[in-house]
């Protein structure tokens, strides 16, 4: 098995990525694995066999072609991390919502879920309490 380079329209990556998982799928193939890295406008990766990674790109929209140079595995490690940021809000918080509908408004956080990175906040200036489940990326801490 070896991993390749794909390019591909800059801005089609997604399209082709689509395209070449619902291919794969439809019909067994040497293709174990395809990577679609952000940071690399215009390449993905593909893990597999040459040829059934010829066969799969065959026909396929938006691929200008196939670079048959192998990557090492340990060239695209930086492309798989997930970089976390540490939540530094806590239950009991006042934060400002800085994007979305509710934008301006302040709020109180009554939970958080980590893994989602969301919180469930209810509005300060509101009548009624009203709990809303966001992103945390769109919380301010105030105090």
């Amino acid at each position: 098995m070896t991993i390749l380079t794909i390019r591909t329209t800059v801005g089609r990556e997604r399209t082709v990525l689509d395209t070449l998982t619902t291919k794969v799928h439809m019909k067994p193939t040497d293709v174990k694995a395809i990577l679609a890295p952000a940071e690399l406008k215009g390449y993905l990766f593909i893990e597999g066999s040459e040829q059934g990674i010829a066969d799969v790109l065959r026909g396929v929209p938006h691929v200008r072609g196939l670079i048959n140079k192998p990557v090492a595995i340990e060239q695209l490690e930086p492309f798989m991390k997930v970089a976390t940021k540490e939540i530094t809000m806590k239950v009991g918080d006042i934060v400002e919502v800085v994007g979305g509908p509710f934008k301006h408004e302040k709020a109180k956080i009554v939970r958080i879920d980590e893994d989602k990175r969301e919180a469930r906040i209810e509005l300060i200036e509101s009548a009624v309490p009203i709990p809303i489940t966001i992103k945390l990326d769109l919380l301010k801490v105030i105090k």
